[in-house]
C-alpha cells in the first residue's frame, strides 16, 4: 500500500522504482521501433510497391538502427529517473497530487504475538 504525502498528506503516491523499470523498457522499445523505422525508410510510397513484404537487404540497417534507438531510449528515460530521485535510502515515492518526491524506510518485521 503506498503511503500517504508527507507534504500534502495526499493518498495518491506512486512508487518511483516501478516507474523507472516500466519507463526504462518502454522507452527502450520505443527507441528500437523508431531507430528502426528511421534506418530501413524509403521514399518510396508503400502503395506504389509491388510486394507489401519487407525489403530483406535493409534488415542489417533496421537491427542496427533499432539496437541504436533502443540503448538511446534506455539512456534517457535513465537520465530523467536519476535527476528526478531523491537522495538517501528507501523506496522512492512521487505524490501524484503536488510532484513532492520522498523516500519512505521500510518497516521492521516484528512476528505476531
Amino acid at each position: 500500500m503506498s503511503p500517504p504525502c508527507l507534504r500534502c498528506a495526499a493518498a495518491c503516491t506512486l512508487n518511483l522504482e516501478t516507474a523507472q523499470r516500466i519507463g526504462t523498457v518502454s522507452s527502450s522499445l520505443v527507441g528500437g521501433a523508431i531507430g528502426a523505422w528511421r534506418s530501413s525508410y524509403t521514399t518510396t510510397s508503400p502503395l506504389s510497391m509491388a510486394s507489401s513484404r519487407f525489403p530483406l537487404a535493409k534488415l542489417p540497417a533496421a537491427v542496427m538502427g533499432a539496437v541504436s534507438g533502443s540503448q538511446a531510449g534506455s539512456r534517457a528515460a535513465e537520465l530523467f529517473f536519476t535527476q528526478k530521485l531523491p537522495p538517501g535510502e528507501g523506496t522512492p515515492w512521487l505524490c501524484v497530487a503536488c510532484g513532492h518526491t520522498f523516500r519512505q524506510l521500510p518497516r521492521p518485521f516484528t512476528a505476531p504475538q
